[in-house]
């Protein structure tokens, strides 16, 4: 294939998508990838750790602060762009988070590997991994 069949394809393909190409396998749509667990595919970080929603948070602000964001830390927002259904908080120490659905995005300390989910469940269910 000639560059410029190549430059035309990807260019007509941004158009398609309003300017977001499809993501390669074990991506997610967004600032997350997907990741194989024993609970099936669920949103990690870069570096494959899985992503958690938790039950206090309410209307997108995270109740999950100093000791808890040591052991839960917050999924950092970087970038301008949100792609649909991805938005930013802003957090107490003014810092940015990726929320998805509304709900804002955590890792947690104890998975000491990709695709663990250790804190699944963890404060009598008030912690859930997420899924696509």
């Amino acid at each position: 294939m000639s560059k410029n069949i190549l430059l035309m394809a990807t260019l007509v393909g941004l158009a398609l998508t309003g300017g977001a190409m499809a993501q390669a396998p074990g991506q997610a749509n967004g600032p997350a990838q997907l990741a194989d667990t024993s609970k099936g595919k669920v949103l990690a970080d870069a570096k494959g750790m899985t992503l958690y929603t938790f039950d206090k948070d309410a209307d997108g602000k995270s109740a999950c602060n100093g000791p808890c964001a040591a052991n839960w830390p917050p999924f950092a927002a970087t970038g301008a762009a949100t792609p649909a259904g991805w938005t930013t908080i802003t957090r107490d120490d003014s810092t940015k988070q990726w929320a998805y659905k509304g709900k804002p995005l955590y890792t947690f300390a104890k998975d000491e590997k990709p695709s663990e989910i250790k804190g699944d469940g963890f404060l009598n269910g008030a912690w859930h991994v997420v899924t696509p």
